[in-house]
């Protein structure tokens, strides 16, 4: 974080200054701001949240022990620390993210770029972040810090001399994505898709689309959407962008697109495309799995050839990027027997792209193995969704469907339905049991999809397959 006096960071967060030991009002602290007392590092602010399963102003003491010098905290705490009391940690955090990020606007060459849609945000905050880190100090989420704390905290990290800051913004109500993005005023916005994700919380598929422009009318005057040519309904915000005097900037697979690619070829050790942007194109040669990734590199790129960078500088970059994120279309296993670990988030999209994904990289005389869990916060939707996936699943010929979990059940009978009731299709309650079948199932030549949501918690499972097939 830059440099602040006690004085301000409690004026700025509305709060009242308790200093202690030597602090004054004019101390200077400038460490890291964490809500986990076990990331405190020397010289670090401790943001006493309280949550839902435990409370941290139980870890005061702990974080002094880390070396914080400054605790935010919403009741006064018998700890040697200096204290900040103010009425929300939740909401301090957001004041003071907006305070700091402005300070470093004013004072250098910030651009603030923000990312958006239902699925691909971490994926594509990552490829634009390694691209970016390449040209001056770049600050973008740690894995998925995209909500009203871990934004904050993202922003909080810069410094006087950071040239980008890459913002995550994600949401599971209307009104989320405003107040987030609010706080930074992005140069850049980019929309990557409007799908079922989260479309329980938001009410519908409308909701969530109106919920998904938010970003573009966060973007400061002047500056850049950067839209999804191939989705109507991000297109859609084209109109948003203009009526506020946006550029527009369309990545997608089509022609229209000035950011797009073609020839796209995906197999087990990466997808290949050719680029085409600002005039010039080339060959792109990805580490990461899956078809669907083309879209967030072509996102990435058109945000960063919007700033400056050029596509061949973008492409040798995005060349680098071993895997997305640790737990999303990550490779495990051996060459015999290869797992795909992609659970760490689902939706009806992306269990689709993950599928098809594991249909291009099984060669013939391979087979395909889905292990499935449930997809969360579909509300009234959940059921039909299910059913999709179990469809689908059969549809594309995979051998092997293990559905994890009573709320997942839904696939299993659809398979079943569906002709995969001769032991093609079987479920297990739980992840141990699930595993417990897949280590004596398991073949050479198997090529091993893992998908779920982050809550049914088949991402560990992934990763004991993972070791137990190396």
């Amino acid at each position: 974080m830059i440099a602040l006096t006690l004085a301000e960071i409690a004026r700025v967060t509305g709060g009242e200054l308790q200093a202690a030991g030597p602090h004054t009002p004019e101390t200077i602290v400038d460490g890291t701001v964490d809500t986990d007392s076990r990331g405190i590092t020397p010289g670090g602010i401790f943001a006493a949240k309280p949550g839902a399963e435990t409370d941290g102003h139980l870890f005061v003491d702990a974080a002094v022990e880390g070396g914080a010098v400054l605790a935010i905290v919403e009741r006064p705490v018998a700890a040697s620390i200096s204290q900040v009391i103010v009425p929300s940690v939740v909401a301090a955090l957001a004041d003071l993210a907006r305070h700091v990020v402005a300070r470093v606007r004013d004072a250098g060459s910030l651009t603030v770029v923000g990312v958006t849609g239902s699925n691909g945000k971490t994926t594509t905050k990552n490829m634009l972040a390694r691209i970016l880190v390449d040209e001056g100090e770049t600050v973008w989420p740690v894995a998925s810090f995209n909500n009203e704390v871990g934004a904050p905290l993202t922003m909080l990290r810069v410094t006087p001399t950071t040239r980008y800051l890459v913002c995550e913004f994600g949401a599971s109500a209307p009104g989320e994505i405003a107040r987030l993005a609010g706080l930074v005023t992005p140069d850049i916005g980019i929309v990557l898709m409007v799908g079922m994700a989260h479309a329980g919380g938001f009410g519908g598929i409308e909701a969530t689309v109106a919920a998904k422009s938010e970003l573009v009318s966060a973007v400061r005057p002047g500056g850049t959407a950067v839209l999804n040519a191939d989705d109507p309904r991000v297109a859609g915000m084209a109109g948003i962008a203009r009526d506020r005097g946006l550029e527009v900037v369309w990545f997608g697979r089509g022609a229209s697109a000035q950011v797009r690619a073609d020839d796209v070829r995906v197999d087990a050790a990466g997808t290949s495309c050719t680029v085409h942007a600002i005039g010039s194109s080339a060959p792109l040669r990805l580490r990461v799995l899956g078809e669907h990734h083309v879209m967030n590199a072509l996102a990435a790129i058109a945000a960063a050839t919007r700033i400056g960078v050029t596509l061949a500088e973008c492409v040798a970059r995005l060349e680098t990027l071993e895997i997305a994120e640790r737990w999303r279309m990550q490779p495990l296993g051996s060459d015999s027997i290869r797992i795909v670990n992609d659970a760490y988030n689902a939706s009806p999209d992306s269990m689709a792209a993950a599928l098809r994904t594991l249909a291009q990289i099984t060669e013939p005389g391979q087979r395909m193995v889905a292990v499935l869990g449930a997809m969360s916060e579909l509300g009234e939707f959940a059921e039909d969704e299910h059913d999709r996936v179990g469809l689908l699943a059969v549809r594309l010929g995979v051998q092997r469907i293990v559905i994890v979990g009573a709320d997942a059940r839904r696939m299993f009978l659809e398979a079943i339905a569906q002709g995969s009731w001769d032991g093609e299709a079987v479920f297990f309650a739980d992840a141990d049991a699930a595993y417990d079948y897949l280590v004596g199932e398991l073949r050479d030549g198997d090529r091993v999809l893992v998908k779920s949501s982050n809550a049914a918690g088949l991402r560990h499972l992934g990763d004991r397959l993972g070791e137990s097939v190396s």
